[in-house]
């Protein structure tokens, strides 16, 4: 008997009860499981602060800078694999997201950002604290949305939430005037959505015959490398990686977005790649003869001079985002698919055709002898080193923390000295290199994961760019460690004037340059963090020798609420091994 109407299963849209704008708002967020915003007040977002006071289903983090506030909501994306939530007024307060949205954009990060704007009368009339948000935006988003009716809310914020965290996720902005806040309205919350383009809900997923070729590739190979990149974090794909590249037999060289993605002890792991990258991965991908490229877009850092990239390797590139193929380096199998569908599709082929590797004994003994004669490595010293610090404080944590960074070199060592067993532990501006990030994405990521170690390894520089993200912490009690790589320097500036400038400092010194502050001339230190710390109400201790160190650290491990370490090293320290920009393998720099 054919079904009626009425007895049809179908999702049903449901009618909410009368509110005005700003209320549903909340209720969207809510209705997607946003357990936290992170968000700065102003007169045009003032109705959503409203509405968000009236509720208690959503927590709001006041930072004490809406770029503070982005970082933030990245870094709890980053950690989790969540849609990221902040918000901020219009003009200035929107226009301070933009770092922190380029920097998901370049990342792929998933994060809903809302602004508050202008009176929609006054839009395009420059009124006060009036931008274009959605036209100054447009290049660095996965979408936009100008909200001019309070009836597309619910549709929107629906539409928004999806498209930032699903295919290749990514920021999307919602734009709402202040009277579109104040509308009053009886909301309809739809249960599903629909795109005109089928893309949007529609993912590629790799075809049998397609892998079935990559599979013909690998049987033939005698030096094959597995590349893999961001894109396996996104997709949850770790595990399907890790079982293909055992059955395989194929090292595993990763980008910094890759990190943990593949665990670094593994015996098939040659860490990360890239410019400042390991010798041994460099030189396996440089002499591969296949390499196969997993979620990763061939990034200048990685590559070097593109031209002569892996130039004697068959590439398979392998990515959700059919705009990468091709756009950096040319390959010959270009495959647009979900990478976590075609990793199992992969294994289930493995076992179902009977696939035998190929003896690549010669390939992976090559590989082990690179990796046991150019491991990271640095001179011992009478100071603290920076890459010593980070050594120590992956001993302590025994590899069991989140860690984020700031922009410089600190960034780097961070990633060649504690090393990565597990995907979303290293987070860090990468695309977009955006200094001040590193704190305040601990922040989020410690509201995200609180009953995890969070430690943001930063430079003196980066740090101070958000110092006052201390505040929030203290505040809200967010136990986010800070642990400075201080050298008084712009260290990473520093390294490039001295290799290809002649030493010639470029207001590259932080501090006095005539009385620079070191580990010799500890008075001549500037600022003091210990004493702006403890300014924010957070406590914090400063330390130069290496005998104090350990227990310096192991402090502020203990310690049950935000804490900030001062670790003073020189700043003549290198981040090496290092590919010039725009070099090739062969003109690494190793000492």
């Amino acid at each position: 008997m054919k079904p009626s109407p009425s007895t049809t299963s179908f999702p049903q849209p449901e009618i909410g009860r009368a509110m005005n704008g700003a209320d549903v708002v909340v209720e969207c967020l809510s209705r997607e499981n946003v357990d936290v915003i992170f968000a700065y007040p102003g007169g045009a977002s003032q109705e959503l602060h409203q509405a968000l006071a009236r509720s208690d289903k959503v927590r709001v983090i006041l930072p004490r800078h809406e770029q503070g506030g982005v970082f933030a909501a990245e870094g709890y994306a980053r950690a989790t694999g969540k849609v990221g939530v902040c918000m901020a007024t219009s003009g200035p307060g929107a226009t301070n997201l933009v770092s922190g949205i380029a920097d998901a954009f370049m990342d792929s990060t998933p994060m809903v950002c809302i602004t508050g704007q202008v009176f929609s009368k006054f839009i395009g009339k420059s009124a006060f604290q009036e931008t274009d948000f959605f036209g100054m935006t447009l290049p660095i988003v996965k979408h936009s949305y100008l909200v001019l009716n309070a009836a597309d809310l619910p549709r929107i914020f629906k539409e928004a939430f999806y498209l930032a965290r699903s295919g290749r996720p990514g920021p999307v902005i919602i734009d709402i005037p202040k009277d579109v806040q104040q509308a009053r309205l009886t909301p309809v919350f739809p249960a599903t959505i629909e795109f005109a383009n089928k893309s949007l809900t529609e993912f590629p997923l790799a075809s049998d015959d397609q892998l079935k070729q990559v599979l013909d590739l690998v049987a033939k190979a005698q030096r094959p490398i597995l590349y893999t990149g961001g894109g396996l974090v996104s997709a949850e794909a770790s595990a399907d990686l890790r079982l293909f590249a055992e059955k395989t037999r194929i090292p595993v060289a990763t980008t910094l977005m890759g990190l943990g993605a593949f665990p670094e002890d593994h015996p098939l792991s040659l860490r990360w790649f890239g410019m400042h990258g390991s010798a041994f991965g460099n030189w396996a991908v440089d002499q591969c003869d296949l390499l196969l490229c997993l979620g990763a877009r061939f990034d200048d850092r990685i590559t070097g001079d593109a031209s002569k990239f892996a130039g004697g390797a068959t590439i398979v590139h392998i990515d959700i985002d059919a705009s990468e193929h091709n756009k950096n380096k040319r390959v010959q199998y270009a495959i647009e698919s979900d990478i976590k569908h075609a990793l199992k599709r992969l294994n289930e082929l493995i076992a179902a055709l009977k696939f035998t590797p190929p003896d690549t004994k010669p390939w992976h003994t090559q590989c082990s002898a690179w990796k046991r004669d150019y491991p990271f490595s640095y001179e011992d010293s009478r100071h603290i080193v920076p890459q010593e610090a980070v050594e120590v404080l992956h001993e302590l944590t025994k590899g069991d923390a989140i860690i984020t960074t700031g922009v410089g070199q600190h960034q780097m060592w961070a990633a060649q000295f504690y090393p990565f067993k597990e995907p979303r532990r290293y987070i860090s501006s990468l695309g977009l290199g955006a200094m001040g990030y590193g704190y305040p994405a601990a922040m989020g990521a410690k509201v995200a994961c609180p009953d995890k170690q969070v430690i943001d390894i930063d430079g003196d520089g980066s740090f101070l760019m958000n110092v006052q993200e201390l505040a929030t912490c203290h505040i809200e009690k967010i136990a986010a460690k800070a642990m400075i790589l201080n050298n008084q320097h712009l260290g990473m500036v520093v390294q490039w004037e001295d290799r290809f400038y002649n030493s010639v400092r470029g207001n590259t010194i932080l501090g006095d340059k005539n009385n620079v502050g070191s580990p010799d001339n500890l008075a001549a230190i500037y600022p003091d963090y210990v004493t702006i710390a403890k300014g924010f109400g957070v406590k914090a201790r400063r330390v130069s020798k290496r005998a104090e160190l350990r227990e310096a650290i192991q402090e502020m491990l203990d310690h049950d609420g935000p804490y900030l370490l001062d670790v003073i090293v020189p700043y003549t320290e290198h981040v090496l091994p290092m590919i010039p920009a725009g070099k090739t393998v062969k003109e690494m720099i190793l000492k």
